[in-house]
């Protein structure tokens, strides 16, 4: 039986880098078409934007046969792939990640654009509540975990 953490419920943060917005999405989606359909709502929901980049992780963590991700018109390798690179090493599946961005007038230059893109969805990472997902023979069960800490 395998058994892995999904999130809970959608997340979004948005920080400003050199008069850049970034808005980071966060949202749980399972299969690639839930994933893609996510990726299209965020795109209407942000027409305005200049730049609306994905990475998802659409099923088990270690399943590499439903791993996806778009630039969507920046430099090669700048977005999708930082993003896709933080949501594989946060072991968490069927996951969608979308950081939409509103140009400010000051490049960021390709290792700006790394860190600001990687960086979003890290620090949304850290906002993830998470459900513990088995999965055996095509059945799934999800719990909710509940962790506290002592101080």
């Amino acid at each position: 039986m395998q058994r892995y953490k999904i999130p809970a419920s959608e997340v979004s943060v948005s920080e400003e880098i050199k008069k850049s917005r970034f808005i980071t999405l966060l949202v749980p989606t399972d299969g690639v078409a839930a994933a893609k359909a996510y990726v299209q709502q965020v795109r209407e929901r942000y027409s305005d934007a200049g730049h609306h980049c994905w990475a998802f992780v659409a099923g088990a963590p270690d399943d590499s046969q439903q791993l996806g991700f778009s630039d969507d018109g920046e430099p090669s390798g700048t977005a999708g792939k930082p993003i896709l690179a933080q949501l594989m090493g946060s072991g968490i599946g069927e996951i969608t990640a979308v950081s939409v961005r509103y140009y400010g007038g000051i490049p960021l230059g390709t290792e700006g654009l790394v860190k600001a893109y990687g960086g979003g969805v890290q620090h949304a990472l850290k906002h993830v509540e998470t459900l513990e997902k088995s999965a055996a023979h095509g059945v799934s069960a999800t719990m909710r975990l509940y962790l506290t800490c002592a101080r």
